[in-house]
């Protein structure tokens, strides 16, 4: 794809994506408010020079945050923006960082509102989190003379296929940026097939492993286990970011698991929360109970974790964890968050956002993977079943995070270089 087949695409997509929005609000709301950030036009509180840090979504803006937190420390005087493309990011970036951090959403990749926001936000440096590539984005940057660092870079095989159809397009964007930091080896090798220069490409690991439990996790946990009649022994698993096609197939496991357990617990956390009515349609419907976490205190036999921020909590009450997003054709989602509270791990076989995290805690014995609701009741049970099995299945993944972690200060040092000599300049 040329650069001028994209700007023409970009031309006819524009009422699709006003459309899109507009849909999307009416089940999230949160996406109807702010829109015109979205298309360049930014908030007046929005500081101008800002070292800017594009977090996407929560997973992204969380793992970015000690990151920023630890430029901003080097770099006192100088302002921090963080943007990002959801409302859960944006939560986020509020929560974690504002304090120290303007926010507001990104802008589409339209040619007018990026210039727009380099216009009135002239940032002196630019840093992207795992796979933001947006040719506009990052070509505006260049002619600016902005430094571009794309960090805990992560490029699937499948990614890669995609990316490789677009050469040309892709080509140049790698072209323009300044830094990659990968989180293997694996992926430094495929950015660089995809024409990037080999010496600006590093690897130093992923700041996920650089997680942990928050300060306040063990009164938390007491709390959730009082509301929720978790202080006794029943054992209580958890299904994590499920996805639809998912939860199904999980009320199914846990239904033969009550079978096999009798007063077995399930904590259910969907994705998206604004799929929480549609869940409760599915519990109904497998003649379960439930208590919302957003609710009043309860004892279902199924507890709906609805409120956003709070996964880290809710994997403490468990005995095991399923991570969604991998029964269904959608790559996984972050299994370090369940390693770090010492939980084995299920996930269905769609690995490839997270396949050399799920390598590592596979061949440590920590993670198993599933193909359906048979199997997946199969495995939980026999690690509920079995305390020496799951403590030293939970202990394995423990270890491997604690091996791995470290990136951050790598990625750390390799960022701070840069935006001292954009910065300085």
């Amino acid at each position: 794809m040329s650069a001028t087949f994209y700007q023409l695409v970009l031309f006819f997509a524009r009422p699709l994506v006003k459309l899109r929005l507009r849909f999307r609000a009416r089940r999230e709301p949160a996406y109807g408010e702010r829109w015109e950030e979205r298309f360049g036009h930014v908030p007046a509180g929005v500081a101008c020079g800002p070292v800017w840090f594009h977090t996407v979504s929560a997973g992204e803006t969380i793992a970015a945050a000690p990151l920023i937190r630890a430029l901003r420390e080097d770099f006192p005087d100088t302002p921090f923006l963080v943007t990002t493309m959801t409302p859960t990011g944006s939560v986020q970036a509020v929560e974690r960082l504002s304090d120290i951090a303007d926010h507001c959403y990104a802008p589409y990749d339209f040619p007018e509102a990026v210039e727009r926001f380099y216009a009135r936000v002239e940032p002196k440096a630019l840093v992207l989190m795992e796979t933001e590539l947006w040719p506009n984005l990052i070509a505006m940057a260049c002619a600016r003379g902005i430094p571009v660092m794309l960090v805990n870079a992560r490029l699937s095989e499948r990614s890669a296929r995609g990316y490789s159809r677009v050469g040309g397009l892709v080509k140049d964007m790698l072209d323009s940026i300044y830094l990659i930091v990968c989180q293997a080896p694996a992926h430094r090798d495929r950015f660089i097939a995809l024409g990037a220069h080999p010496e600006r490409v590093q690897v130093a690991g992923s700041v996920k492993f650089d997680q942990f439990l928050p300060n306040d996790f063990d009164v938390q946990l007491v709390s959730l286990r009082r509301r929720f009649r978790m202080d006794t022994d029943l054992p209580v698993w958890i299904a994590a970011s499920t996805h639809p096609g998912e939860d199904e197939q999980v009320l199914a496991a846990h239904r033969m698991l009550r079978e096999r357990f009798g007063e077995i617990r399930l904590v259910l956390v969907p994705r998206h929360p604004v799929r929480v009515n549609e869940v409760i349609a599915l519990i109904k419907n497998a003649g379960l109970t439930y208590s919302r976490q957003s609710g009043v205190d309860g004892d279902g036999q199924v507890v709906i974790g609805d409120v956003m921020g709070t996964l880290q909590y809710l994997y403490g009450l468990a005995d095991a964890a399923f991570v969604g997003g991998s029964l269904v054709a959608l790559g996984g989602h972050n299994p370090i968050e369940p390693a770090l509270c010492g939980l084995p791990v299920a996930v269905g076989p769609y690995q490839y956002n997270f396949a050399e995290v799920m390598e590592a805690l596979s061949t440590a014995g920590s993670l198993v993977t599933v193909t359906d609701a048979e199997d997946l009741a199969q495995v939980i049970g026999g690690w509920l079943e079995g305390e020496e099995l799951r403590r030293r299945a939970g202990r394995a993944g423990l270890e491997v995070v604690a091996a791995n972690r470290g990136a951050q200060e790598k990625v750390g040092r390799l960022v701070r270089d840069c935006v001292a000599a954009a910065v300085l300049k």
